[in-house]
């Protein structure tokens, strides 16, 4: 496509979600749309670092477990407005990127080093968590529930889920927005060089510490986001949904099974995973059988399968197939 043929797709894509909640009006479709977008968001955070910038973490969960029990614990026990938390929230997620990647680059961690090192802050956190006073031990935090209509834009709590989903999807149009400009900016450029040879990029002047702290603290910020939204969405955090493994494998798997590196990937990968999530729960259920962490099995096998068979995932397939397509409009 041209540009300006990408763009009008763009912005119809834009204009028919906006108008979704007009055309889904079954709770249970609303929430599936709002945790596709929500999983896509917390992707795309994973995206940044891992996808462009080649650096594979296995505990995104620190970033997001940080952003939602920052953003919990400035309401319950500080009474800030949920619009105030935001920001502390989201940098103190920063912080805590800035903070493991000083530790991993400086050292010249990479690899599976890197990825064992962000697996081990996210168990560290998970126990701190469980153990320290301020976020209620292993019992979580509850906030209040708003039950005042007219405060939900100012609480952030909304009576129905078109709120939360037009509030998910400005977080997906932001995190899509990111991953353009890390495409068409010189900084992405250098991230994706890094990627490809980080001695090599070196040799050419790029700063590749310099740049892996930057897309660390970005990555961070968008997966400290996503925390935000779920705290708000779900009014509740605890240990294990803020530093479990789950999260973690969310944020890898659904840019795996899109296509890492790409603007769309996460998006996608998330839209596969929730449909298969569901159709499993729904086979499962009629079937009589109660498995918890199922979903999880679930999303390994289709992880091997696509390393396997689609190592540049769903997004790679489809660029593959338009390439013959091309190549017959101009034969």
């Amino acid at each position: 496509m041209r540009a300006g043929q990408r763009t009008a797709v763009a912005l119809g894509a834009l204009a028919a979600m906006l108008a979704m909640p007009l055309v889904v009006t079954s709770g249970f479709w609303m929430d599936f749309l709002i945790l596709t977008l929500f999983v896509g968001v917390l992707g795309q955070g994973w995206n940044i670092l891992g996808g462009y910038g080649g650096q594979l973490s296995f505990g995104h969960a620190v970033f997001f477990g940080t952003g939602a029990y920052v953003q919990a614990i400035l309401q319950t026990q500080y009474g800030w407005n949920p619009w105030l938390a935001i920001t502390p929230a989201v940098l103190a997620g920063v912080l805590v990127g800035a903070f493991i990647g000083y530790l991993s680059f400086r050292y010249g961690l990479r690899g599976s080093y890197f990825a064992l090192i962000t697996l081990a802050f996210a168990e560290a956190f998970r126990v701190l968590a469980t153990s320290i006073e301020i976020t209620e031990g292993g019992q979580g935090i509850y906030l209040r529930l708003n039950r005042d209509p007219d405060q939900a834009i100012t609480m952030l709590q909304f009576a129905s889920g078109v709120g939360y989903y037009y509030m998910i999807l400005a977080l997906t149009v932001v995190a899509l927005l990111v991953a353009w400009w890390i495409e068409h900016s010189r900084f992405g450029a250098q991230l994706m060089a890094v990627r490809e040879n980080e001695d090599a990029a070196e040799a050419l002047g790029i700063d590749a510490f310099a740049v892996k702290m930057r897309a660390i603290c970005i990555s961070a910020a968008l997966t400290a986001s996503a925390g935000v939204f779920y705290v708000q969405k779900f009014l509740l955090m605890d240990p294990f949904i803020a530093f479990g493994p789950g999260k973690s494998v969310e944020a890898l798997v659904a840019p795996i099974i899109g296509g890492m590196g790409t603007i769309f990937g996460p998006l996608l990968g998330s839209i596969v995973l929730h449909g298969v999530g569901e159709l499993t729960k729904a086979l499962t259920a009629a079937a009589g059988i109660d498995h918890p962490g199922l979903d999880l099995v679930i999303y390994g096998i289709l992880l091997v399968l696509m390393l396997a068979f689609l190592p540049s995932g769903l997004m790679g397939l489809l660029r593959r197939r338009a390439r013959p397509a091309r190549s017959a409009e101009h034969a």
